[in-house]
C-alpha cells in the first residue's frame, strides 16, 4: 500500500499480512494472498501514514475497538491532528483529551476489493513469480535500512533471526526486545526449527538459480539522541529501487560483515533531506555491537537443541567469525 515518492513507480497491492508460496513448474517460487479482506491496527493510521488504506475505507469496514464521534462516525489516536468533539472512548465513556481514545490494539478491516491499488489479478490461484523476499523487523539500533543476503542459505538465517521491538499487536511487553523468526512467531503451529528446515530445503527442490534473492530491511534505525534516521512511508520507495537494480545486475553493492548494503551513491537520494552524518549512522556495522547479536541469537538457537538445522549454526558462526576479523582489524 506504498505511495513511492520516486518519479515513474507505481505500487500495486496483492494483499497486506499473510502469503502462501509454492514451487511453480519452471522451479520459480510463486506467491499468492489466501485472504479475501485486508486489516490492521488503528492508532497512527493516517493520510499521512497510509493514505491508500484511508482512501479504502470508505465502506463495508469493520472496526473493533476506536473511539466515536458524535458524527456517528470512528476516529482513533493519530488518525487526524486535530481531535473531532463529543469523542466517546472504545469503552464507551466520554473522552477528556487524557490517555487513549481507541484501545491501542484496535483494528480495522475490509475486503480486498476495496484497496483503492489493488493489482489486477490479485486473486489468480497461480499466484505471481517472486524476484524478491524481505524481512523487517522494527529495530533502533545495528540493523541498517536494506541488507542483501550473500545466498539462500544466509537469507534463511536473516529470516530465521528477525528481532523487533514488542508492538501493541502481540502479547509481551511493548518495547523489549524479541525474536520473531519470519514474522511468523504468533502463527506457527509446529516446532519452528523445522520451519527453518522447510525453508532451507528449497535450495535443493528448486536449484539456486530459480531462487529468489532475500533481503532484510528496517525503517526504524534511531540516532543517539532517538530520533528516526530515515523518514519512511513513501521514502521507503528508495529501498525498494536499490533492491530491484540489484536483481538487474545494474549496481554492485558493497560487501559488510552482515550482507550486502549499498555503496556510496547507489541509494537514491534526490529530494530527500538527509545528511551524510544521518546516512552514514543508517548504514553503520558496529562489530562489537554485533557481536552482542550474535549471543542473542546463539541463545535463541540454543532454545531448539538437536533440531535446529546445522546450516543456521554454521551462518551464526561465519557471521561471528567476520565479525571478530573486522574487530582485529580496528585495533
Amino acid at each position: 500500500m506504498l505511495k513511492p515518492t520516486l518519479p515513474g513507480w507505481k505500487v500495486e497491492t496483492l494483499g497486506d499480512d499473510i502469503v502462501w508460496i509454492t514451487p511453480g513448474a519452471n522451479g520459480k517460487l510463486r506467491a499468492m494472498n489466501p485472504e479475501f479482506g485486508l486489516f490492521g491496527v488503528a492508532p497512527g493510521t493516517s493520510a499521512e501514514t497510509n493514505q491508500v488504506a484511508m482512501d479504502s475505507m470508505t465502506a463495508n469496514v469493520i472496526f473493533t475497538n476506536v473511539a466515536t464521534t458524535g458524527y456517528e462516525d470512528v476516529w482513533w489516536d493519530g488518525m487526524t491532528k486535530r481531535v473531532p468533539e463529543s469523542i466517546k472512548t472504545w469503552r464507551g465513556e466520554d473522552f477528556i483529551g487524557e490517555g487513549k481514545a481507541a484501545h491501542p490494539n484496535s483494528r480495522f478491516c475490509f475486503p480486498m476489493t476495496n484497496v483503492t491499488s489493488l493489482a489486477q489479478g490479485w486473486d489468480d490461484p497461480e499466484g505471481v513469480e517472486l524476484d524478491a523476499i524481505l524481512f523487517g523487523g522494527r529495530r533502533a539500533t545495528n540493523v541498517p535500512l536494506v541488507i542483501e543476503s550473500d545466498n539462500w542459505e544466509h537469507g534463511v538465517y536473516m529470516g530465521a533471526t528477525i528481532s523487533s521491538e514488542q508492538t501493541a499487536a502481540a502479547e509481551g511487553p511493548v518495547g523489549v526486545l524479541r525474536r520473531d523468526p519470519f514474522a511468523m512467531l504468533p502463527f506457527c503451529g509446529y516446532n519452528m526449527a523445522d520451519y527453518f528446515s522447510h525453508w532451507l530445503s528449497f535450495e535443493e527442490r528448486c536449484g539456486a538459480e530459480n531462487l529468489p534473492k532475500v533481503f532484510q530491511v528496517n525503517w526504524f534505525r534511531k540516532s543517539a539522541s532517538g530520533e528516526f534516521l530515515w523518514p519512511g512511508f513513501g521514502e521507503n520507495i528508495r529501498a525498494l529501487d536499490w533492491i530491484i537494480r540489484r536483481l538487474e545486475d545494474e549496481v554492485p553493492g558493497e560487501s559488510s560483515p552482515v550482507g550486502r548494503t549499498p555503496a556510496p551513491g547507489e541509494l537514491n537520494l534526490n529530494g530527500l533531506d538527509i545528511s551524510e552524518e544521518q546516512l552514514a549512522e543508517l548504514f553503520e556495522v558496529n562489530p562489537a555491537a554485533w557481536l552482542s547479536e550474535v549471543e542473542s541469537a546463539r541463545a535463541f538457537f540454543d532454545r531448539f537443541g538437536d533440531k535446529l538445522p546445522q546450516q543456521l549454526v554454521s551462518q551464526l558462526d561465519h557471521l561471528e567469525a567476520r565479525l571478530q576479523e573486522r574487530v582485529s582489524v580496528r585495533r
